[in-house]
């Protein structure tokens, strides 16, 4: 007698995305209430910006430690140690953020934590799914994560103009709290894999990076992390000043509907899709679409409402659809007992390009204005990102979809 199938979606991943999303409801808060925070502490553009990045850099320092800690450590427990840490982080940002020095410091802290549930989750996923499911497998991790971003952006959007900042931002908190409660209830009683033979700092990397496959997939992530981390903070300003008028609880979903509504239907489909179509094909594709967007977006503010906001979407939909298949695609180009290796590499590289996006795009601002040359011209810089992410798809070498 045979064992009956495992499910294609076992109660452990779905708990696993419910932490997901939990965790990401605070990843947007500041972006969410970026205008009253800008109000309340006086911030330029070019401070508003370096907030951000403070909080990307440190969660790329994160991602790199916690992914090289996890080979040697084990996912499951670098990932659960960092959702509570997250939680701890999170309500101190809530709670004493009240300035721009506390703010850029506290929400590094909270950065620095959060970065240790993201590649160990990958990790995590890469252990118990089957290549032929596993990039709809990722793709579901990180939907879940654009549907938290969706939730972080409404709250913080609509409590933040109609109650205050400090309102959005303990509404946004209790999320990672919550995430790591079922985190721990999704992997009781699951393996923490650890390797036996784990590649140690330097040696590891190089290798990474030697490998063709690997460092194509590595440039595109950094590409790919310089457009979407740039968007993801100014995008909601941008959309912010079109809808300009409206209520601010509708406001704010409008702006995380276009934006993250439509990334998590990117991540769903665009990951299941490079299981049927092959890898190379969908980041080509995504690459090509966010680079246009890039270069269009900011050209269309004090244009129709409509067309502003289904670009917006589509920006979105673009920006993150190939976030899943570089993630899957680098599960499938190293050993295992290298995978957290390689995520440390184009962790630093890519969150570390991407956390400068922000202030980039914050300086160009200051410097051209926030009309509608100004907004074209900054985020004409992030897709300069797209452009080379495209670029590096169309040099990876061909792929076959997975069988089964």
């Amino acid at each position: 007698m045979t064992a009956p199938p495992a499910p294609r979606f076992p109660l452990w991943l779905f708990l696993l995305c419910a932490s997901r999303f939990g965790a990401s409801l605070a990843f947007m808060m500041y972006a969410g209430a970026l205008a009253p925070v800008m109000r309340a502490w006086e911030l330029s553009a070019g401070q508003a910006g370096s907030v951000q990045t403070a909080f990307n850099l440190a969660y790329a320092l994160s991602l790199v430690l916690s992914s090289w800690l996890a080979d040697t450590a084990g996912a499951k427990r670098v990932f659960l140690w960092s959702g509570w840490l997250t939680g701890a982080a999170g309500i101190a940002f809530a709670l004493f953020a009240r300035s721009y020095g506390s703010g850029l410091a506290l929400f590094a802290l909270l950065g620095l934590a959060q970065g240790g549930t993201y590649g160990t989750a990958i990790m995590l996923v890469a252990q118990g799914v089957p290549p032929a499911r596993r990039g709809a497998a990722v793709g579901w991790l990180l939907a879940a994560g654009s549907l938290g971003y969706f939730a972080s952006i409404a709250l913080a959007a609509g409590l933040g103009e109609a109650l205050g900042y400090r309102a959005a931002f303990l509404a946004c908190a209790a999320g990672p709290v919550a995430a790591a409660l079922a985190a721990s209830v999704a992997l009781r009683g699951r393996p923490n894999l650890t390797s036996l033979r784990s590649p140690r700092g330097r040696g590891a990397s190089l290798r990474v990076l030697a490998d063709r496959r690997s460092a194509l997939l590595t440039a595109g992530y950094t590409a790919h992390c310089w457009e979407l981390l740039g968007m993801w903070a100014w995008l909601p300003a941008f959309l912010g000043m079109a809808l300009a008028g409206s209520g601010a609880a509708v406001q704010g979903l409008w702006i995380a509907a276009a934006i993250h509504l439509s990334g998590c239907l990117s991540s769903f489909t665009m990951g299941r899709a490079s299981d049927r179509l092959g890898r190379r094909a969908v980041l080509a594709a995504m690459g090509l679409l966010g680079a246009a967007c890039s270069f269009t977006i900011g050209w269309t503010l004090g244009g129709p409402i409509g067309l502003v906001l289904a670009l917006g979407a589509l920006y979105g939909f673009s920006a993150l659809g190939d976030s899943p298949v570089l993630s899957t695609a680098m599960t499938e180009s190293v050993e295992p007992g290298s995978l957290g290796a390689a995520l440390a590499v184009r962790s630093i590289l890519g969150f570390g390009a991407g956390g400068l996006a922000p202030l980039a795009v914050g300086l160009v601002l200051d410097a051209a204005g926030r009309d509608a040359a100004g907004w074209g011209w900054s985020f004409a810089l992030l897709g300069v990102g797209g452009a080379l992410a495209t670029l590096a798809a169309l040099l990876l070498p061909a792929d076959r979809p997975k069988p089964g």
